[in-house]
């Protein structure tokens, strides 16, 4: 799984000469909260709304609110973003972008490749990720196995077991369980039964 199968390509970027409120307004529009910038096809650095609502004046300040309007119109992206920006290659692995996000504690990445800004890779993007791995949403059920550390060929004997008996997997996922490893597989809801006994019979620990 590459950050590029996952990545979000329809780019909505701002220049640092774009002013705060026409950020804002963009964000608004696009229902995103991050707009990468961009001077020429240079990545120059990105714009959060968290990093617009920390630039915004303290509601202890005596400003107005057309006094704080008319700032943001005269205050440019340049003066407000983030410079030392993150990014991931395109081709980079799915897991390296979330180690990545978790190092630095943040939300999303610029994914580049060729030295250019290709797409934008966001926590929810992993999480869409995850839900489509794990079948999320498909009828069925999951049925559980725990195997022991030395599992060399399991996953092919679990294959062949069921395969002899003419069922199938729709998903397939090796979680990690303190000290022991379960193989979850989901299933298809009318085969669940038959699925765990078949399993069960050939040696497997359907728990």
């Amino acid at each position: 799984m590459s950050v590029a199968d996952y990545m979000s390509t329809k780019l909505v970027v701002i220049t640092p000469q774009t002013t705060v409120s026409v950020a804002v307004e963009l964000m608004k529009t696009n229902e995103i909260h991050r707009l990468p910038v961009l001077d020429g096809n240079a990545l120059v650095g990105i714009v959060t709304q968290g990093i617009i609502a920390r630039a915004l004046p303290s509601q202890a300040t005596s400003l107005s609110v057309y006094e704080t309007n008319y700032l943001l119109t005269k205050t440019t992206v340049a003066d407000i973003m983030e410079r030392h920006v993150q990014t991931i290659p395109a081709s980079a692995q799915l897991e390296d972008a979330i180690y990545q996000m978790r190092q630095h504690k943040i939300g999303v990445l610029p994914v580049i490749q060729a030295e250019q800004v290709v797409g934008i890779i966001t926590n929810n993007d992993i999480l869409d990720a995850f839900l489509n791995i794990s079948g999320y949403g498909e009828p069925g059920i999951v049925s559980r196995i725990k195997v022991d550390h030395d599992h060399t060929g399991v996953i092919f004997r679990i294959g062949q077991v069921l395969a002899e008996h003419d069922l199938s997997i729709q998903t397939l996922m090796v979680v990690r369980e303190q000290q022991e490893r379960v193989i979850e597989l989901h299933i298809d809801s009318d085969q669940a039964t038959t699925v765990n006994q078949v399993l069960a019979a050939a040696g497997f620990d359907v728990i």
